[in-house]
């Protein structure tokens, strides 16, 4: 367990954008709720001012939500590609290989930080941030409008809702994140196009020798499909609320709890066949870590 902090503090210090990034985005985003303007178009009175505001409060929180995710997923993307191969490019493997550190639990340190750590912590930035808008609107705007945008179990609802997509994504990812760590471990130069390359030429190969796209498929499905497995989409009028504002209107749904779909998700064989591929993946690159020295 020691050692395991320690490696995770080591990921911290040599890895300040796991940190640096999502905080000045969200420093980004609070200075366009402090300077910014606001306006409800159509909306005389405050009473429907406020009905408004209340229907768009949990599609401004999930806005916010999926920008940071989009960020942390990129980051994470690009910190998978150099965490192994960095280690090798600046010749440090050497130093840490003459430590008691298996290369097991190096390798397996650095992709809990990927799939865990990172998203945790763009999850606590991403709360902070939202507080912090909602409160700078709820001051710049009227207290009886403002006060709609603290509505507790709007709040309870986000922080489920990064819970959930931080243990669902990660098991879904897991073969992503495998080939990730194993071109890390490998490439000697050029990470991004070995990770891209290979995967490329063996969907175009299938392609034109056998006429399929068995191959590209499953990569479309595994790197797009998250979505249509972790959660579901009820359709009817009582899932959903309509608000009307003069000759336009905004559709939010009730709540976000019936569009988890915990149960589908880890019944679903595409989950478990990625995660078995994902595993695999992993052993290779805790492989090639043992046998890899300096670039």
């Amino acid at each position: 367990m020691n050692t395991a902090k320690w490696l995770v503090r080591r990921e911290f210090w040599e890895n300040r954008a796991i940190w640096l990034i999502p905080t000045v985005f969200g420093g980004l985003l609070v200075l366009a709720s402090l300077f910014g303007g606001y306006q409800v178009l159509g909306v005389a009175d405050l009473a429907t001012v406020r009905t408004v505001v209340q229907a768009g409060a949990l599609d401004g929180m999930m806005l916010i939500a999926t920008a940071f995710f989009s960020v942390m997923s990129i980051y994470s993307t690009w910190y998978l590609l150099d965490c192994l191969y960095a280690d090798r490019r600046d010749r440090s493997i050497l130093f840490w290989k003459s430590m008691p550190i298996s290369d097991t639990a190096t390798v397996l340190c650095k992709l809990g930080v990927a799939l865990i750590v990172v998203p945790a912590v763009y999850f606590v930035l991403a709360d902070l941030t939202t507080l912090m808008m909602a409160f700078v609107i709820s001051v710049r705007a009227s207290a009886y409008v403002g006060s709609t945008l603290w509505r507790g179990e709007l709040w309870l609802q986000i922080q489920a809702l990064w819970l959930y997509t931080i243990v669902t994504a990660a098991v879904w990812y897991l073969p992503v994140a495998g080939w990730l760590l194993l071109v890390s471990a490998w490439a000697k130069r050029a990470v991004i196009l070995w990770s891209i390359l290979p995967l490329l030429a063996l969907a175009v190969a299938e392609r034109v020798f056998l006429g399929t796209h068995v191959i590209w498929r499953l990569q479309d499905a595994r790197l797009w499909g998250y979505l249509a497995h972790a959660f579901q989409y009820p359709p009817g009028s009582a899932n959903w609320v309509t608000t009307v504002i003069g000759h336009d209107a905004i559709t939010t749904p009730v709540d976000l709890w019936r569009f988890f779909n915990p149960a589908g998700f880890f019944a679903s064989p595409q989950t478990w066949i990625g995660a078995a591929v994902g595993a695999a993946l992993i052993f290779g690159a805790i492989q090639l870590r043992m046998r890899r020295a300096e670039i």
